[in-house]
């Protein structure tokens, strides 16, 4: 198995010139998803369904009892790299993410895959498919199988089965007031995924990202363990912002950030002054900037700017704090609160800093 600094870095073909779209910054925005669900009337009441369309979780969970529950999720998208082993681990990674951030074990996946087959070699296609076998190697799942189609545009990602015991799921509804904010990767992907297509991305800065999104959240899974952690979701293509917005709605309470305290991709002012920006996070700002404190403009750039296979945004009580970065230094990681839960406010986030 291939260790992720150590994947093939050279392909014969630029995948992301073959879509309009890149990673998550595909995501139909949150405003025309909304309006699309609202004409969705139908609705089959099961008691065993825990998490459904009623919230906006990462993933459905199904009670099967002893205390066990089954979470089932999907996630798919267009290139974000060029590489096709790089894509193909990106968007397992991504997908997989969902299960982590619910507090479960994946168990197995299967693919989706889309692909031009008049425009690209099937050759290509299958170094995606190994690209993403590979990664769910180290996320310690198979792909069991999957289903394809010939499309116009590459499009690549996983149907993902995990389990969990009942009382350690952790969805992005059940914030409570007076929890810190923490974000376990930085901010950037969107800004510098625009850069690679303006062809000014540094190649420090490739590797950069391209680690950051191959990164598994595997640490959701022991987070779902820690009473002090409350809510918890992964930071994808609304920014983080806008699945801000959904924990604090969904919580029925508002948040207060601290810009300046939000972990960022070393570099990104670069390409924020060359403004390297995604159209992801002129839609996100729209969907959802009513909602949130008068900001300027690098602030909106940064916060709305679109996530692929980012970091999980994590809602920890005061007295969780010690167990929470306990398991965090296990990681790697280090990180420090960028803001608070509190009483529901004049805005659902509110921006200092």
């Amino acid at each position: 198995m291939k260790d992720i600094n150590n994947l093939p870095d050279n392909s014969p073909v630029k995948l992301t010139q073959y879509s309009h779209g890149a990673g998550c910054g595909c995501k139909i925005s949150p405003k025309v998803l909304n309006a699309i669900l609202a004409q969705c009337k139908t609705e089959f009441p099961d008691p065993s369904l825990l998490v459904g369309n009623s919230t906006l979780d990462d993933a459905a969970v199904y009670d099967i009892g002893n205390n066990q529950v089954i979470i089932s999720t999907t996630d798919f998208f267009m290139p974000i790299v060029d590489d096709p082993y790089d894509f193909g681990g990106i968007a397992s990674v991504n997908a997989i993410s969902d299960i982590f951030a619910m507090g479960g074990t994946p168990l197995m996946a299967v693919a989706i895959l889309c692909w031009p087959v008049n425009k690209l070699p099937a050759e290509i296609a299958g170094q995606v498919i190994e690209g993403a076998k590979q990664a769910c190697a180290r996320a310690g799942i198979a792909i069991a199988g999957g289903h394809s189609i010939d499309g116009p545009e590459p499009i690549f990602g996983l149907a993902v089965t995990g389990i969990a015991q009942k009382d350690q799921i952790r969805l992005n509804c059940t914030a409570t007031e007076g929890c810190k904010l923490y974000l376990t990767k930085p901010l950037g992907i969107g800004i510098l995924s625009t850069a690679q297509k303006q062809g000014i991305l540094k190649e420090e800065d490739r590797q950069t990202a391209r680690n950051l999104m191959l990164t598994i959240n595997t640490i959701g899974k022991e987070l779902g363990t820690l009473d002090g952690v409350k809510a918890m979701t992964d930071v994808t293509g609304f920014g983080l912002l806008g699945h801000l917005v959904e924990m604090c709605e969904g919580s029925g309470l508002s948040a207060e950030i601290f810009a300046n305290k939000v972990p960022r991709i070393e570099n990104i002012d670069f390409y924020m002054e060359h403004k390297t920006f995604p159209g992801g996070t002129f839609r996100n700002f729209d969907s959802y900037g009513h909602k949130v404190s008068p900001m300027n403009d690098e602030q909106k750039h940064l916060l709305c700017d679109p996530q692929t296979s980012g970091g999980l945004l994590v809602a920890v009580t005061p007295e969780g704090k010690d167990s929470f970065l306990e398991i965090a230094s296990k990681y790697g990681l280090k990180p420090e609160s960028f803001g608070v839960i509190k009483n529901k406010g004049e805005f659902v986030v509110e921006i200092k800093g």
